[in-house]
């Protein structure tokens, strides 16, 4: 079993500072990053809780008391974050909603209390993802959050 201030297969430890009053109650959040060197690491998982970052997105962190801290994204990966919060856990509703989302691109990890951080790929479709977030919204299965957006996204069509 790994510490968390343990490098895992050449993976570190970058910690993001939350607002603890928010709804999960957490101070920090820590995701694996890959170091790239002159203080840059590009992430490896999705975050659960910390916002405006997403997987592949390359990060500065400094060192300070013995780990590294969250300064600035010097890069972006090209990647979105989504947050599902189960409604009843994983079963066969959930997985009706959530085959359409792997089919366009998209993996998860599960977290604490029926919450799963979503990892959208460059290449799908963030609109039609986006839409399936919805239908199980709709559905019930689940309620959602984004995290970040890193997909370009279509000009609006209402502007001129």
């Amino acid at each position: 079993m790994n510490d968390d201030n343990e490098a895992t297969s050449d993976l570190v430890r970058v910690t993001f500072h939350l607002g603890a009053e928010e709804w999960h109650g957490s101070a920090t959040e820590r995701l694996w990053a890959e170091a790239l060197g002159d203080g840059r690491y590009r992430l490896r998982n999705s975050p659960f809780y910390a916002f405006d970052v997403s997987a592949e997105d390359v990060v500065l962190a400094k060192e300070e008391g013995g780990g590294l801290e969250f300064s600035a994204v010097l890069e972006r990966g090209g990647h979105s974050t989504y947050r599902l919060k189960l409604s009843k856990g994983i079963d066969e509703r959930f997985g009706a909603q959530w085959r359409p989302l792997a089919a366009l691109g998209c993996s998860y990890e599960q977290g604490p209390d029926a919450l799963l951080s979503v990892d959208v790929s460059p290449a799908s479709d963030i609109y039609d993802v986006y839409e399936r977030l919805e239908d199980g919204a709709r559905a019930e299965v689940w309620d959602f959050e984004e995290g970040h957006c890193g997909h370009p996204l279509r000009p609006d069509d209402d502007e001129d």
